[in-house]
């Protein structure tokens, strides 16, 4: 089961992480990417790609001219010039596109960007519709363009090195995992979010579902448990487990929008017939590693581990510059991202047809 993780680790950010030296190469001309949608959570991250060396942001679309006005003197989107989604794709040397809209609209919008030549970065999750994200992908496949999704803890430094472990065989045999995604989502949020039926399973808890298939693969069964705990008058399901089956392991994972200090909690465990790798909190990472014997530089016993500063995106950034480029093939593909939409939907107790 491990082995399914070990084609998905971004050997570039894993050896800058370890600390390998880097290959001086020479400047590369910047990507030209711009973005669509600013009505995710998530549509900020366009900050990250107008820090970058490796992109250039042309342009800004947004059908809604009240969320222009939010956002117009945001640091991230600043003096972008604002598009039609048909201008935006008209631009000259166009390469990659941000799908930042409301999740609803975020496949139509990846289909026509991939269908005008552009590789596309959608966040999560991807869209409400499996057969609608299959058909994204067989026609990114046809056209040998990237979809890249935005599950955020990919790059994350702790998982890239509990990958590493998986990949040598460490933790051996995996039996256990166990994941919280959690926070307080104030009365807006909590409105914006009811909107989807899949509560913050679909929201917040399809992160960690994405490490879990990583992980594990795709389960045999995926049992939900769906509760409203707010009395809130707004039908958003605000508690939620879900229980995932496998041959010789189960996983659980929980996500709500009510816990208090959510974000410390927020947590990642691989157990296995070796040791245990924990991760906590996911967003600012420590990894405590328990081994039955010595492996290289780890020893048996309990091991802390503390990680620089983790800013997302910057890791998601970077590897779409590379396979764009051609430096690197594609460090996710269609296989994953499909297994992973539909292990979600279950999970939220949705429909996959």
């Amino acid at each position: 089961m491990r082995r399914r993780f070990l084609g998905q680790m971004g050997g570039v950010a894993w050896a800058l992480w370890a600390g390998a030296p880097a290959r001086a190469a020479e400047p590369q001309p910047r990507i030209k990417v711009a973005q669509i949608g600013v009505s995710h959570g998530h549509a900020s991250k366009l900050g990250i790609y107008r820090q970058s060396a490796d992109y250039e942001v042309v342009g800004l679309c947004e059908p809604d001219a009240a969320l222009r006005r939010s956002v117009a003197e945001q640091p991230w989107c600043r003096g972008l010039p604002w598009l039609s989604r048909e201008e935006l794709l008209a631009l000259p040397g166009l390469q990659a596109v941000l799908i930042e809209s409301e999740m609803r609209d975020s496949l139509e919008h990846a289909a026509a960007c991939v269908q005008a030549g552009m590789h596309v970065h959608v966040d999560k999750p991807a869209g409400e519709s499996l057969p609608q994200l299959k058909r994204l992908f067989d026609l990114a496949t046809k056209r040998q363009r990237l979809v890249q999704t935005g599950y955020m803890f990919r790059y994350n430094p702790a998982v890239l090195l509990l990958k590493m472990f998986l990949n040598h065989g460490w933790l051996g045999e995996v039996f256990e995992v166990h994941g919280v995604m959690s926070k307080v989502v104030t009365p807006a949020g909590r409105k914006a979010h009811a909107r989807y039926p899949g509560g913050m399973m679909f929201e917040l808890g399809c992160h960690v579902i994405d490490l879990v298939v990583g992980i594990l693969g795709q389960p045999d069964q995926v049992t939900a448990f769906p509760r409203q705990s707010s009395p809130a008058p707004d039908g958003l399901v605000d508690n939620m487990l879900a229980v995932f089956e496998y041959p010789r392991a189960t996983a659980s994972v929980r996500a709500t929008g009510l816990e208090v200090e959510g974000f410390s909690r927020r947590h990642l465990s691989v157990v296995g017939t070796g040791g245990t790798f924990h991760i906590q909190p996911l967003d600012a990472p420590t990894a405590t590693i328990s081994l039955d014997q010595p492996r290289e530089k780890y020893k048996a016993g309990t091991q802390v581990i503390q990680f620089p500063k983790y800013e997302r995106y910057i890791g998601d950034a970077a590897d779409m510059a590379r396979i764009i480029r051609g430096e690197s093939p594609a460090t996710f593909g269609p296989a994953h991202d499909l297994a992973v939409q539909e292990t979600i939907l279950r999970a939220s107790g949705l429909s996959v047809s």
